[in-house]
């Protein structure tokens, strides 16, 4: 036998004394584990002579549980590579019970029986008994017969659209006028019930059928990073189908402690799963690591998909190493996929970690127009993924459902834990950002603005320059039936300066978003000289340029002093460190423009590298005339070359072989 899981582990472990009472019952909290339930529940004393097995028996119980079965096609879970029967609540499935002989109405009863985790009580959906009914009703449970033959009954059972979403443990109970006979406990009838995108009574229906295709049953997808001027995508296989991942996910609500009365509701289970994707406080399933340091795990783009991190975790229990944002969100996705909630991944670019959610990251200046690295602690992400969850949301006013942004990447810490959402995607558009949960963090990641402050040497600052536009200028997604990218930043803000957008602001500093005072923040009056950069798209090894464009729009003569900066930084925007600086001169005559150039040479940055060979520049410039200073960063993402393989087949066999398909799989490669 193989060595039992961690999950087996906890199964079945005895009820307390001090707690069996039924007002000591502990919080029903694990799938995994089970009560005893009696066989015989005697309610009087059975008179000498009878013999229980004179009434109705239970012989065999069928589950129709095959792929190729109605109930698996019916419930679009035959994709599923798992022997036991898993339906989607809201939509009656068949299963067929064999007696010791022919179900007589007129003097037979019996029901069926589920039941979910160790304390199962009905008032707690953990304990549901399903009524014979003559018709079935949407909305709650109930079975009809549907075909009769000999001593077999064939019933549908139709489970409550709200109804928990987990393993459940089946039992056919049949009344006598002793008491109550039930089936033994059966692992083979066990049945798994998830969410259902195809019931309009769900909380998770999406009424779009090729929507459905893609944001629940498509098991392969792309993940886009890079940078807003180089956008590439990396294969990921969320598996949500294969052996042993719908059992691994239930696993990690286990692992939440969620209490199993609260499994049926999409948002308290996108929440908790944003904070157990992650290790960072609770021992979840991957840890972290931005410091290019790898040792005793997988170097994060090494992932291409979440099945072996799962299963891992499930296996051992302890946190698979190592992970950032695109592993956190495409292992968060194969969980809401594989339980049933619609989720995909959407990556922004240019994301802003603003600590304090102030809609403004600062970047300080010497007066010399240097960056002051000490004082500038705000970062941009060259670009942060994160997941969005489709679902109703019955906590918030009406228009706030839809798609909720729900972030396992370990950030900042939301009411205790590190995690982020369900946060309404329409909230944050119309910056209704008072509606839970953590709704002013992400209205910060695509809105804030980046201020530009000059450091004066007796502790004061003198805002120079506000860029509105550099934060959250793409937000992308995968487009419906393909690998393309699908641009979804309007479903997030408006257009910069539009009234909507100003109204939007307006409305979020209403409630509650920080911002700094008016008069710390005030936009600098237009300055006479524009300055503005380009980086060459270059390979990685090769030389490359950065160009440098002024514009006097004066007819004032003007000298400036130029400081070019370059970084290595980690995708997060955080500086390992500078591998070029030059300081140069420039004239600029009245009315025109003047471009410099500085060249980059391979041998100065290739030895310093990090896996995603990021470049940062800053550009800085001080108006000797006037001591303005002009500033401007940008982020460079350094082309890999392409990798040529040539594979050679030969069939081996006598029959042609048509349409065969082959796999390559690596960091960032699938075919």
């Amino acid at each position: 036998m193989s060595e039992p899981t961690h999950a087996d582990k906890e199964k079945k472990k005895p009820i307390p004394p001090s707690l069996s009472g039924r007002r000591a019952l502990p919080p029903n909290i694990s799938n995994a584990e089970e009560d005893e339930v009696p066989v015989m529940e005697m309610t009087g004393f059975v008179p000498r002579g009878v013999n229980l097995k004179d009434f109705l028996e239970v012989k065999e119980v069928h589950m129709f549980k095959r792929d190729q079965d109605v109930n698996k096609k019916e419930h679009h879970t035959d994709k599923y590579y798992h022997p036991k029967l898993i339906v989607r609540r809201g939509q009656p499935f068949l299963i067929q019970i064999d007696f010791n002989r022919p179900y007589n109405p007129e003097k037979d009863q019996f029901w069926v029986e589920y039941l979910i985790g160790r304390y199962p009580q009905q008032n707690k959906g953990t304990y549901i008994p399903i009524p014979l009914v003559e018709e079935l009703q949407s909305g709650t449970w109930g079975a009809k017969i549907t075909w009769k033959e000999d001593s077999s009954v064939r019933l549908s059972i139709m489970s409550a659209p709200t109804c928990i979403v987990g393993k459940f443990r089946l039992y056919v109970a049949v009344l006598t006028p002793y008491g109550i006979l039930r089936t033994k406990r059966n692992p083979e009838t066990d049945t798994y019930i998830l969410f259902n995108p195809w019931c309009p009574e769900d909380s998770v229906f999406l009424d779009d059928e090729k929507e459905r295709e893609e944001y629940v049953l498509n098991d392969l997808g792309v993940v886009f990073h890079g940078d807003i001027n180089n956008v590439k995508s990396r294969s990921w296989n969320y598996g949500q189908f294969e052996e042993g991942i719908l059992d691994a996910c239930l696993h990690l609500m286990d692992r939440a402690k969620l209490d199993l009365s609260g499994r049926g509701n999409p948002v308290k289970i996108s929440r908790i799963g944003s904070a157990v994707i992650n290790a960072k406080d609770d021992e979840g399933v991957v840890a972290g690591s931005w410091d290019n340091i790898y040792a005793y795990g997988v170097a994060p783009s090494a992932w291409t998909g979440s099945v072996d991190i799962l299963l891992e975790y499930h296996s051992s229990g302890m946190p698979v190493r190592y992970g950032q944002c695109w592993v956190f969100a495409g292992v968060f996705n194969t969980f809401l996929r594989c339980i049933g909630i619609p989720g995909r991944i959407v990556t922004n670019y240019s994301s802003a970690h603003d600590n304090d959610a102030n809609l403004q990251l600062d970047v300080f200046v010497d007066e010399e127009g240097k960056v002051d690295s000490k004082l500038t602690k705000d970062s941009i992400w060259n670009y942060h993924c994160w997941n969005e969850a489709w679902m109703t949301r019955p906590d918030l006013p009406v228009g706030f459902g839809g798609w909720q942004v729900v972030d396992s990447t370990p950030q900042e810490n939301s009411d205790g834990m590190y995690r982020c959402g369900p946060a309404s995607v329409q909230a944050i558009k119309h910056g209704h950002v008072c509606f839970q949960f953590d709704a002013p963090f992400v209205f910060a990641e695509v809105n804030s603005d980046v201020v530009y402050s000059k450091a004066m040497k007796d502790g004061t600052r003198v805002i120079e320059h506000i860029d509105k536009t550099h934060i959250g200028k793409l937000i992308l997604t995968k487009e419906i039936g393909s690998d393309r990218t699908k641009d979804i930043t309007e479903q997030y803000k408006f257009q910069e300066g539009t009234e909507e957008e100003r109204l939007a602001l307006e409305t979020a500093l209403m409630y509650g978003v920080k911002k700094q005072a008016t008069q710390d923040t005030m936009e600098p009056a237009g300055t006479e000289v524009d300055m503005d950069f380009q980086v060459e798209n270059a390979t990685l090894g090769s030389d490359f340029k950065v160009t440098v464009t002024f514009r006097n729009n004066s007819r004032n003569h003007y000298t400036a002093t130029v400081y070019l900066s370059g970084n290595i930084v980690f995708y997060t925007g955080v500086t390992k460190n500078e591998f070029k600086n030059h300081t140069f001169d420039v004239t600029l005559e009245p009315l025109a423009s003047k471009i410099s150039e500085v060249l980059i040479k391979s041998g100065e940055y290739m030895s310093q590298l990090l896996e995603q060979a990021s470049l940062h520049f800053f550009v800085t410039a001080r108006l000797n005339e006037t001591k303005k200073i002009l500033a401007k960063q940008k982020t460079s993402v350094l082309q890999i070359p392409k990798l040529h393989i040539k594979v050679s087949f030969r069939n081996a066999t006598k029959e042609t072989s048509n349409y065969p398909e082959f796999r390559i799989h690596s960091a960032s490669l699938s075919h």
